[in-house]
């Protein structure tokens, strides 16, 4: 991956992906690149998981699902896809409990 990646280009691949050894070898190459800011391979593990998470959250229900099966993550706020997405006023109710801890 180039250095100056977009989120969009990063993350949108992953979203296609229906194969598990596919998902782990772009999982690693995602990894990879984390790395490259300093972090290690943990931090940077917890890193992806977390933003493939994230960004599956703005796909229909069913790709979040298969994201969070394939990558062994969920959406960092909502949690997994497979309780259900949230309503807008739960997102909304979610996004200010999490803004007021930081």
């Amino acid at each position: 991956m180039k250095k100056d990646i977009t989120i969009g280009e990063k993350y949108s691949p992953a979203m296609e992906i229906t194969d598990q050894k596919e998902a782990m070898d772009y999982l690693e190459k995602c990894i990879k690149h984390t790395m490259r800011y300093g972090n290690t391979y943990k931090e940077a593990l917890s890193i992806e998981k977390q933003n493939l998470g994230y960004y599956a959250g703005y796909y229909d229900n069913e790709t979040r699902i298969r994201v969070e099966r394939l990558f062994s993550c969920s959406h960092p706020m909502f949690g997994e896809a497979i309780d259900g997405t949230p309503t807008s006023e739960e997102a909304f109710n979610i996004g200010k409990v999490m803004a007021s801890k930081s």
